[in-house]
């Protein structure tokens, strides 16, 4: 009866105060006693996204864009809503136009399903590379929208987004007929051409948006993101690594997974400064979810039992821990995490204001991020999710 009694504080201690919508968790003592019924929370809006890239052999530089601009792309949604709850972002990605890949298949290759395991998605970035090959735009897009596990809710924003530079008109299935069926799912293709918009027009590409009520964009996928310095960059940074200690492995993958983390963080130190700091922000906001290999967030997420846990499932530190113990320790990763969090978000509200301001007197860039985040913001807000500014809380 104690454990049970224990076990049911503790749930109540970090999952009363959140409804799964909040950003952070506010942990704050609540008496079992007094909670007779679950709270009711109102249901997760939906983001998914399919990006679709061409892995042949002159795209290693949208390759790279796509490695650093991921992190900011996610967090374009950190500051949406839908009748007050942020939505949970999914994103697939597939590549197409590499002749290593199998000719049968049209040189395509689904490499994530639709995920909420952002760094499996930043791993496997890391893991592509380019080579010469046949670039089917119709037959990728097919795949896409058959492959992948699309929602049937008519509200929620399900998205593709297409970058090559080949012609659009590539290759034995018909752009048109996928694209079409996209739509009839409700599925927006947005296509963006790596090249000039003359030539984008030429090869059809915004010609396939059209079809797919999607916007049609053109990219130079060789720009260098331009990192512009801000007083708030080296506590961002800082905070990233102290976020890491807030994590508890379990099970068997947990401690490989928690390495996966670290590797990432290097990967986007080493690509630039600026992706670096982008997924710092992600990995402070609802978009960066572990409750596959983290305790905290299994808790909070799924509302998983640590005492359930095998001792040899569980990191070395906890293993002697009575079950008290155990949620103590994790409650006191969890109050440190939030508190990390929060002071990411404040930090980073201030960086963009200030680099908003040096912008003003720069051109803007033509990269993959910037095209996707343009693209899917005006689509979103169709969608009925609404922005909040973080200064003045409105919209």
């Amino acid at each position: 009866m104690r454990h049970m009694t224990v076990v049911f504080s503790m749930a109540c201690l970090i999952l009363s105060p959140l409804c799964f919508a909040q950003e952070h968790p506010i942990v704050t003592p609540v008496r079992a006693t007094r909670v007779n019924k679950p709270v009711i929370c109102p249901p997760k809006p939906l983001v998914q996204m399919a990006i679709l890239l061409d892995t042949s052999g002159s795209m290693s530089g949208l390759i790279d864009q796509a490695r650093g601009e991921l992190w900011s792309i996610v967090n374009e949604f950190i500051s949406s809503q839908r009748d007050g709850v942020t939505p949970e972002i999914h994103v697939a990605l597939f590549e197409y136009g590499k002749s290593s890949l199998p000719q049968a298949s049209g040189y395509i290759r689904s490499i994530v399903p639709f995920t909420t395991d952002l760094d499996t998605l930043s791993e496997e970035l890391f893991a592509l590379h380019t080579n010469g090959g046949d670039e089917y735009c119709g037959w990728v897009i097919k795949e896409a929208v058959e492959g992948l596990k699309w929602s049937d809710n008519s509200r929620d924003l399900k998205v593709i987004f297409i970058a090559g530079n080949e012609p659009f008109t590539q290759g034995p299935v018909d752009y048109k007929i996928s694209n079409k069926a996209a739509i009839k799912k409700g599925i927006i293709v947005n296509t963006i051409h790596c090249g000039s918009e003359a030539a984008g027009l030429e090869g059809q590409w915004k010609q396939g948006a059209l079809i797919a009520d999607g916007q049609y964009l053109n990219i130079n996928q060789n720009q260098k993101i331009v990192y512009i310095p801000a007083p708030q960059d080296d506590q961002i940074a800082l905070l990233s690594q102290q976020l890491n200690s807030t994590y508890i492995p379990f099970e068997r993958q947990g401690t490989e997974r928690q390495t996966a983390q670290a590797a990432q963080d290097h990967n986007a130190k080493r690509l630039s400064v600026t992706s670096s700091l982008q997924r710092a922000v992600a990995k402070a906001s609802s978009n960066y979810s572990n409750s596959h290999w983290d305790l905290v967030d299994a808790i909070k997420r799924k509302g998983l039992d640590p005492n359930t846990l095998k001792p040899n499932d569980l990191p070395e530190v906890m293993k002697t821990m009575s079950p008290k113990q155990r949620f103590v320790y994790i409650d006191q990763k969890a109050r440190k995490r939030a508190n990390i969090q929060v002071q990411i978000k404040k930090l980073n509200e201030q960086r963009n204001a200030y680099v908003a301001q040096v912008k003003k007197s720069q051109p803007s860039q033509k990269t993959l991020g910037s095209a996707i985040t343009l693209a899917i913001r005006d689509q979103a807000i169709k969608s009925g999710l609404t922005f909040v500014d973080p200064k003045t809380k409105t919209k």
